[in-house]
């Protein structure tokens, strides 16, 4: 599961409208012979709310609000394909789990609303699911193909000066080095080069989530982008509760969807072992050797599917766990962090 929590900018600028974010949500009801499998936007007691709801909602809960303040977050849930795997009816199955992880977004607030607790009817949110998506210009694929698209750029440039008089050369063996070119890209999806913007093959579905910085009453302000996770404020005189806790709404993310479905989580999957792959590459990687055999098989096995580029081979021992391996798995911590594999 990779969940992501961001205010919705337009260069340095907040968004002062929902328009365009709900207008890019839409992209995906917009291709041919989507007609029928047209997603609508839901919240947590209705579904089947069209765009235009979503931009008037959102857009009219600003009250008091600066330029210079976030209007609403995006919340981006990814689940990860063994997930996806695991769910019978997907996108019913992936709406269930959205209104319980709104539940757990309210619980994490430090905050009280006339003397209670902050609870979902207080989030104003409408949420989306995505099932197609596409190779970023970040993601590892990509990234490693860049060399050979470089160089068929470059020779494509060629051709098109030949043809136009302004180079002297062979087109034919430019166009044999393409080709040569295409097949040698290490990274390839039905037999071609992974480019950006290319759609990925496989289950892909996730969740979009527009979220006001509003409460549902349009008076309080409830920012999961808060810096504190748990503080008071003095405030004409009163203390006020402030504080949203990210580490806290990301474990029990996990947990409501392993409870949920009944979802046997390996140890890579967990939210404490992506923390530890960060933080500490040596514990992350003896946590992976302790584990019983059929765990620690599978384990391996999705670290290979995340194409995490550090690592050559697992480690089989603790013997294995060199001061040099383990310098070669934090040069490619970054990397791997950009791609999303391994995102927190």
């Amino acid at each position: 599961m990779y969940i992501t929590i961001t205010p919705q900018k337009l260069g340095s600028n907040y968004s002062q409208s929902a328009a365009g974010f709900v207008d890019y949500l839409e992209k995906e009801n917009q291709l041919p012979g989507m007609e029928k499998d047209h997603e609508f936007f839901f919240y947590q007691k209705e579904d089947g709310i069209s765009p235009e709801v979503v931009i008037k909602e959102i857009d009219a809960n600003t009250a008091k609000l600066k330029k210079i303040e976030p209007k609403f977050y995006s919340i981006t849930v990814n689940p990860s394909a063994y997930e996806l795997k695991k769910l019978q009816n997907n996108s019913e199955a992936l709406k269930q789990y959205t209104r319980e992880l709104m539940k757990d977004y309210a619980s994490c607030f430090n905050r009280e609303i006339n003397g209670r607790p902050v609870t979902v009817n207080d989030i104003k949110y409408f949420a989306k699911i995505e099932h197609q998506r596409a190779f970023k210009g970040t993601d590892f694929q990509v990234k490693e193909n860049q060399p050979y698209a470089s160089k068929i750029l470059q020779l494509k440039n060629e051709v098109r000066k030949i043809e136009r008089g302004e180079l002297v050369g062979d087109i034919k063996a430019k166009e044999v080095q393409i080709l040569k070119l295409e097949r040698e890209a290490p990274y390839q999806q039905n037999r071609q080069r992974i480019v950006q913007g290319m759609l990925k093959e496989g289950n892909q579905s996730h969740i979009h989530i527009i979220v006001s910085r509003k409460d549902a009453s349009n008076s309080f302000s409830l920012s999961p982008g808060s810096k504190y996770k748990s503080s008071e404020v003095e405030m004409n005189g009163k203390l006020i509760k402030r504080g949203f806790d990210r580490d806290l709404f990301f474990q029990k993310a996990e947990k409501t969807f392993d409870k949920t479905f009944q979802y046997q989580r390996n140890f890579v999957e967990t939210y404490q072992a992506r923390k530890d792959f960060i933080k500490s590459p040596k514990l992350y990687f003896s946590a992976i050797v302790g584990l019983p055999a059929s765990e620690k098989a599978l384990a391996m096995k999705m670290l290979r599917e995340t194409g995490i580029p550090m690592l050559p081979a697992v480690p089989l021992s603790k013997a294995q766990l060199t001061v040099k391996f383990i310098k070669s798995i934090q040069r490619g911590i970054h990397l791997a962090s950009k791609s999303a594999s391994i995102g927190i």
